[in-house]
């Protein structure tokens, strides 16, 4: 099997996740500039075998999409550009920032440390694709 990669995209920031080969643990990757990803990834896809790439989906509470949709429609049409064998697909990441910092807090951080936002972002990432392979085994089931 081949990994599957997420994206929690920002303007400034983007964090990074990846499954292992058999697709059952999400990790973190990485967060960088934004305007580092796309040749980032295209050096992991290089050096990885990798099957999708999932990009979340940020929607407010009432389903409508956020402000940063448009960029993150840009980016995915450049990313689909630059790396045309990688599947692109959407997944709802409402609330994984929140989440991702409650985690940070339940596990004992320092403040200092959660206030790093690359680390949230991260998290973010990998709360993604955790949801994602989740949702992917229900629809298994």
């Amino acid at each position: 099997m081949a990994e599957i990669l997420a994206i929690d995209f920002g303007t400034k920031r983007t964090g990074l996740a990846a499954t292992d080969p058999l697709q059952i643990v999400a990790s973190g990757l990485a967060t960088l500039p934004t305007q580092e990803v796309i040749s980032y990834l295209i050096n992991y896809v290089e050096s990885h075998e990798v099957e999708t790439c999932v990009v979340g989906q940020p929607k407010r509470h009432d389903g409508t999409f956020s402000e940063v949709e448009t960029e993150i429609k840009k980016f995915i049409q450049n990313l689909k550009t630059k790396i045309p064998s990688l599947e692109v697909k959407r997944f709802d990441e409402r609330f994984t920032s929140k989440i991702a910092f409650q985690t940070l807090i339940e596990s004992g951080v320092k403040k200092k440390t959660r206030q790093e936002k690359g680390l949230i972002d991260k998290i973010s990432a990998t709360l993604i694709l955790q949801s994602y392979l989740e949702a992917q085994n229900k629809n298994c089931s």
